[in-house]
């Protein structure tokens, strides 16, 4: 929040003040909340992201027609493709340790499923900018992204999340046909989470669907078919999203509750270290289920091992709890990226529990 200087009848100094005209469209999505867009924000001239980490490659290296392309695709801001990526990694190696083969192909489910998540989390983060669009030019954090500070317009956007989904729809005609199937499903939940926090307090739930659909699909692309370990894997992995998502949403609370977008993070409050203790909880009993499912009878020494990575994963959940600052941004915003370290432990123990 700005404070103006005061005049002496102490009311606020006037400031030229460029309001936007308000989207009739935008109030009917949030179910009534009527949506007061406060002053727009001027975005860095060098159209640098607000959120980006200062002096990424994309800022600094690439050549400068492609940069608001790839910072629509928030290839500036590498974590959420970890984010989706690593879901992935699960699912391949667990799927490995349920049935004791490693093959070569393997290794380009694990490969392919990484150029997919960049790709696919760029296409999702492009349509996530083309439907929000009239809320982020009044919010502080987003303001600077390339359509609202036009950088690119709606549809040379359109057109850029058309051909990274074609190019991650080619990677993905090479798996097997269920788990092609499970990758085009996907397509729904990616569509439908921009809109979520317009009619739910719970839009991270529709963002976990989304994130952690790669578990599915890399368990399906190795075993040829969807098995209930990989469901519960899966589950895991939307628990854990509710976790760190709720610690992002907390940036924006105060834009998010002038414009009316709901959030976990809004709904709360003050007691989210609770629902917290109550997501990570959720996350390590899930993946442990998901473990002791898929792991071969009598090996008992690769089943301990697999198991230490949700436990391990839950203390660095827990040291994220523990340094957790509602009202401190900076700190939000770091324990949010921690969690790319958070979801490789399991990654590290599934890997040694298969040399086991």
């Amino acid at each position: 929040m700005c404070l103006f200087p005061r005049q002496r009848n102490r009311l606020y100094r006037p400031k030229r003040l460029l309001y936007k005209k308000p989207d009739f469209r935008t109030q009917f999505f949030s179910h009534g909340a009527t949506h007061m867009p406060g002053p727009q924000i001027s975005p860095d001239q060098s159209g640098q992201v607000a959120d980006a980490v200062t002096g990424n490659w994309v800022d600094t290296l690439a050549p400068a027609w492609t940069r608001p392309y790839l910072r629509l695709s928030r290839a500036d801001r590498p974590i959420g493709t970890w984010l989706l990526y690593l879901p992935c990694v699960w699912g391949t190696l667990l799927a490995m340790f349920h049935t004791g083969e490693a093959r070569l192909f393997d290794a380009w489910i694990i490969l392919g499923c990484g150029i997919g998540a960049f790709l696919m989390r760029g296409a999702g983060c492009t349509w996530n900018d083309i439907t929000d669009r009239d809320f982020d030019g009044s919010v502080a954090r987003t303001a600077s992204r390339p359509i609202p500070s036009g950088q690119v317009t709606v549809k040379q956007a359109l057109a850029w999340a058309m051909i990274q989904s074609l190019i991650a729809f080619c990677i993905l005609i090479t798996f097997p046909v269920q788990a092609i199937l499970l990758g085009i499903i996907a397509l729904v939940p990616v569509a439908i989470y921009p809109f979520a926090k317009r009619f739910t307090w719970w839009p991270q739930v529709f963002l976990g669907i989304a994130f952690n659909w790669g578990a599915l699909l890399a368990w399906t692309a190795h075993t040829g078919q969807l098995q209930w370990p990989a469901v519960f894997l899966y589950v895991a992995g939307m628990a854990w999203t509710l976790f760190y998502d709720t610690i992002y949403a907390h940036q924006d609370t105060e834009d998010d509750t002038l414009i009316g977008v709901k959030s976990t993070a809004r709904l709360f409050g003050e007691k989210t270290p609770k629902y917290l203790a109550w997501f990570l909880v959720l996350t390590v009993a899930l993946m442990g289920f998901a473990i002791i499912l898929a792991a071969p009878r009598g090996e008992i020494l690769a089943l301990v091992i697999a198991l230490g990575g949700p436990w391990a994963m839950g203390w660095h959940m827990m040291w994220q709890m523990r340094r957790l600052k509602l009202d401190d941004m900076d700190r939000l915003l770091q324990l949010f990226r921690s969690n790319r370290d958070a979801g490789l432990i399991p990654v590290l123990f599934f890997a040694a529990a298969l040399f086991a």
